[in-house]
């Protein structure tokens, strides 16, 4: 006895159905179907103010999923605006800070920021002596927000 034609013609779909969802279902579970990012802020920095317009804080952010994710935005305490900023040359020896768009915390990796290249730049700058503490939030694309304190150091230290 002959399969009907109906089901002759629903065959090749369901068995190419089947197929790939055993190889997802594979894919998966071998973890290679990818994790979500897994942020970890450290680091946290903040130089004490050497003039009255604004100053730098500086993180290291370490993502141990296997998806990249984006750093968007930053807040502070009341009072304070916080923003992503980057160093840029103008001219030789000649530097000026510019608002970054959202940076990209690559998967299985980490963004750190530094005096001469990505920051925080937070105005006007918080009386803070070396070692005093600055709360900030940064915000993410695709994370929750990680709140993170930025121990006070005074500039050319990045330690306390």
């Amino acid at each position: 006895m002959r399969p009907a034609p109906a089901l002759r013609s629903a065959a090749v779909p369901l068995l190419t159905g089947a197929l790939t969802l055993g190889c997802l279902t594979a894919w998966t579970v071998t973890g290679n179907a990818g994790t979500p990012p897994q942020l970890h802020v450290t680091d946290g920095r903040i130089l004490t103010a050497s003039n009255t317009e604004a100053t730098a804080a500086f993180f290291t952010i370490s993502n141990t999923g296997t998806t990249a994710d984006e750093l968007t935005g930053v807040t502070g305490p009341a009072g304070l605006q916080a923003m992503v900023g980057r160093d840029v040359e103008v001219a030789e020896g000649a530097h000026r800070m510019e608002m970054a768009g959202p940076v990209t915390v690559p998967a299985r990796g980490e963004l750190r920021m530094a005096p001469t290249g990505l920051d925080i730049m937070v105005s006007p700058p918080p009386h803070l002596a070396p070692g005093d503490r600055l709360t900030l939030t940064l915000h993410f694309r695709n994370s929750t927000p990680v709140t993170a304190q930025a121990v006070a150091v005074r500039p050319g230290q990045l330690r306390p």
